[in-house]
């Protein structure tokens, strides 16, 4: 899945991060009570500010519950064996994607 996000900033704030995720609030809350990789800021406020790492693991949390069909618990234990090399295969995939799209354009063109 591709967000887009701008990648100059240090801390994003829950609405940036829902809808270039494209899910509810409540959602990326919940993940965040569930999934101890997760660890935002708060603000004065209370409000979560969530940092590019932060992003990177709700990228990866993402693909393992909405597109691999990964229940919670799964995805807690896929992540405790190990985040890096899960976020280095997510990297694959989300490039191989992006290449597909282009070659998807290039052949519309012909």
């Amino acid at each position: 899945m591709q967000i887009n996000l701008p990648e100059n900033k240090r801390y994003y704030t829950m609405g940036e991060v829902a809808t270039a995720f494209g899910v509810n609030q409540s959602l990326i809350r919940f993940w965040d009570k569930e999934f101890t990789v997760l660890k935002p800021k708060k603000n004065a406020k209370g409000n979560r500010m969530f940092t590019p790492e932060d992003v990177k693991n709700l990228q990866l949390i993402y693909h393992l519950v909405k597109e691999r069909g990964f229940t919670l618990e799964g995805a807690k234990i896929h992540l405790k064996e190990g985040v890096q090399p899960s976020l280095d295969k997510l990297a694959v995939i989300t490039k191989l994607e992006s290449i597909k799209e282009q070659l998807v354009r290039i052949k519309e063109g012909l």
